[in-house]
């Protein structure tokens, strides 16, 4: 889903490229809400998922030619040729569940047009030996979000309200799912297919959503640590808000990127 910005201020929660953190009384919502549910930790289906939480300022159809004719930020540096591989061409034992290629996302509309996935080469070789690595255990990867194109990101920008544009990435800076280095995932059980449930929602705005939630059962917290392990192991680091965002250890080594899926082809 998100990433942090590529620098952000001491002290600060660092934007996004979705909101992660909303008012108070909405945080104490939904985790009231929670509250009321009773959960297995395998079952992916046992909460419904969450709302949009914020209405587009304009419709995403205005949004998107507007997005589509802008132009990235022009960067200086030094930086690797791109090289994106398409996760499950790569391997199809990992799973895809493109929420921003529906509607089942924070902004309630689709922003890409084909439910794909994509990480710079080092990437997502280093996801596909965390892939193997947990299949000894029983799992497997179910990626919501890889690499993302820039003009997604303005589209995100643009459809905020100013007050809330601290919730997402700011276009002018970009970000590491605009590099093809940052990648949204979970855990699906091997014997059955299914998504495992984790201490919160893909895209949850509350404490639920951080690698060091010690609530939620102690089945979902192993799953969620099982996942960090064994992305660490491999060179990702967990965002401090999110425990299904890893940024690649090589991401400042890569520019922003904005092609569309339906330019890039099978990507091997």
């Amino acid at each position: 889903m998100s990433d942090d910005a590529d620098a952000p201020q001491r002290g600060q929660r660092p934007r996004t490229d979705s909101p992660l953190k909303f008012p108070l009384a909405l945080v104490l919502t939904l985790a009231l809400a929670a509250c009321d549910t009773v959960t297995d930790p395998m079952r992916s289906d046992a909460r419904p998922a969450p709302p949009p939480l914020a209405a587009p300022v304009r419709p995403i159809a205005e949004l998107l030619p507007i997005a589509l004719a802008a132009r990235p930020p022009v960067e200086k540096g030094d930086f690797r040729a791109p090289d994106l591989v398409e996760l499950n061409v790569l391997d199809p034992t990992i799973h895809l569940d493109i929420r921003y290629a529906s509607t089942n996302n924070f902004i309630g509309a689709p922003l890409y047009q084909q439910a794909r996935a994509f990480l710079q080469r080092p990437a997502a070789l280093a996801l596909l030996r965390v892939q193997r690595s947990l299949a000894a255990e029983g799992y497997g990867l179910l990626v919501h979000d890889g690499y993302r194109p820039w003009y997604v990101t303005k589209i995100f920008w643009d459809a905020m309200p100013p007050e809330q544009h601290i919730f997402v990435a700011d276009p002018a800076e970009g970000s590491r799912h605009n590099r093809g280095c940052a990648v949204d995932l979970t855990l699906y059980d091997l014997a059955t297919g299914r998504a495992v449930q984790m201490p919160s929602e893909y895209d949850e705005t509350s404490e639920r959503a951080y690698p060091a939630y010690a609530g939620g059962t102690a089945g979902q917290r192993r799953l969620r640590d099982l996942l960090r392990r064994h992305m660490e192991a491999e060179g990702f680091t967990v965002y401090e808000f999110e425990w299904w965002h890893f940024d690649y250890r090589d991401w400042k080594h890569y520019g922003i990127q904005n092609v569309r899926f339906e330019d890039l082809g099978i990507a091997r």
